[in-house]
Order: structure tokens, then C-alpha cells, then sequence
């Protein structure tokens, strides 16, 4: 093997097995199924068993090792922007919209805070338990930039509780996605929980956009991955749902720390 070839295969090596450090955390919609909640308060402040959801999904992305967070804002904006500050640390930083940019377009305009690099996107109000390891660190360990420019944590809906949609996506073998397409339903729904590459954002439209988008061009390339997530995962639609999952969490969190 000559010298070339050798490195080539460093190369490939570390591409694929470089720490992903960066997250962003969707904050900024207006959470209009949890009214009359979000009429004072953004959906990502709400409360879960006294925390706020943002607060635990920032320290779950601490706790995966992801040194620098951004997390956006639009509705009820100074709300975000005040639990931004309050953590005091240059490393969580406040990505502000100016008119509602959609999932797509708030990452987009985060790019520059968000670097070069594969980076962890989070939405802001999803609450879930890690199974044998933490989910955002399964991910991590998963991704592969080599293959990848996208991979989701997917979750079987037939386990997804206060969830009653069709479902998203197809899991093959390979771990490679599809959509539902035309069909009655599908086996998994996107958990919220994502890597993104951003050379994916390279031609992106300017203005609001859903990472929908994104999705199907990783897609087209053949390279959206998911991996199935082994915990717990609950859907907070509604004031309604927000109890009731509370009571799944306070049944199962003494069972899930034993």
C-alpha cells in the first residue's frame, strides 16, 4: 500500500470518528396545540415534572459532551433569550429571529454560530428517557460522515406515547430512511433528535423553510440514516397530553433509576 492510500484511510478514519461538539436547540415556534399555556409562555419554557424542557435538554446535551449550544427564538422571544442569559456562559448562545424562519430557515441562519462541522439539532420540546445509553450520544457514536449527511433518532410509533399520527419513516436494514409515501401509515416517527451536516444548507433558500426540505435532499443522495431509539419518548401536543405525560414519568423515572 503506498503513502497515499494511507492516508486517505487516516482520513477516512477520523471523519468518521471526529467528536461532534456543536448543538442547536429549535426553539422558536409558537406552540399553538398547548394553549392556553403558550399564551404567556414559549412551548420549550413549559414545565415537565418542574423543568423547564429546554432546561433538560440542555443538560442532556451537556451530558453528551456538546461544548457549545445555540438555541433560537421568535415567539415570546425575550422569555428564551432571558433562560439563555441566565445560564451565563459564553458557550450557550442565543440565535434571534426576526420573523418566523421555520425549523429549515433557523438553522440556517444559526450556520455561523454552528461552525463547519456535523452538528446535533434538537427541537424544544421534546421529552424523552435514554435507554442503555443516551440517546444524543448513540447518535454521536452512530454517525458517520463518511455515509451520512443526515441521521434521525427514530421511535417506534407503536411505542410513542400521546402520539396518534400515521407515522413518518421506513427503518431498512442498512439503517438507510424512507418516507411514508403513499402508504396508510409508517412503523417509525422522527423523535426529534437529529445530526445534520452542514454542507447540506449550502444552497439553501433564504427566509422561513421546514428541514422537510433538507430531509429529502439527504434523501435523494441516499444519505438519511436513522437509528431507532431504546428508551422512552412522549409526545407534548396539548395541555391535555402534558398531563398525562407526567404521570407516565412519574411512574416510570423511579423504576428507570433503580
Amino acid at each position: 500500500m503506498d503513502p497515499i492510500d494511507r492516508q486517505d484511510i487516516v482520513i477516512q478514519m477520523a471523519t468518521k470518528t471526529a467528536a461532534i461538539k456543536t448543538g442547536m436547540v429549535l426553539a422558536a415556534g409558537f406552540g399553538k396545540r398547548m394553549r392556553p399555556i403558550t399564551e404567556t409562555i414559549p412551548k420549550p419554557l413549559v414545565k415537565v415534572l418542574g423543568a423547564p424542557m429546554l432546561e433538560s435538554i440542555i443538560a442532556k446535551l451537556r451530558a453528551a459532551g456538546i461544548h457549545k449550544i445555540v438555541v433560537n427564538g421568535f415567539y415570546l422571544k425575550d422569555q428564551i433569550q432571558s433562560f439563555v442569559e441566565s445560564y451565563d456562559d459564553p458557550m450557550v448562545v442565543f440565535s434571534e429571529e426576526h420573523e418566523i424562519l421555520e425549523t429549515g430557515g433557523g438553522v440556517t441562519q444559526a450556520l455561523s454560530l454552528l461552525g463547519h462541522d456535523p452538528f446535533v439539532v434538537v427541537n424544544g420540546d421534546v421529552c424523552w428517557l435514554d435507554g442503555t445509553e443516551a440517546a444524543i450520544k448513540r447518535l454521536m457514536n452512530t454517525w458517520n460522515s463518511n455515509t451520512m449527511d443526515i441521521l434521525l433518532l427514530v421511535h417506534p410509533k407503536s411505542k410513542a406515547y400521546g402520539y396518534e399520527g400515521a407515522g413518518d419513516f421506513f427503518l431498512q436494514n442498512d439503517q438507510k430512511l424512507s418516507r411514508r409515501g403513499e402508504a396508510t401509515s409508517a412503523p417509525y416517527v422522527y423523535a426529534g433528535i437529529q445530526i445534520l451536516h452542514p454542507n447540506l444548507f449550502s444552497d439553501a433558500p433564504e427566509g422561513a423553510f421546514s428541514l422537510n426540505e433538507i430531509f429529502d435532499k439527504a434523501l435523494a443522495s441516499d444519505r438519511l440514516y436513522g437509528l431507532e431509539h431504546d428508551g422512552e419518548w412522549f409526545h407534548v401536543g396539548t395541555p391535555e397530553g402534558l398531563r398525562e405525560v407526567e404521570g407516565l414519568l412519574q411512574s416510570m423515572l423511579p423504576a428507570a433509576s433503580k
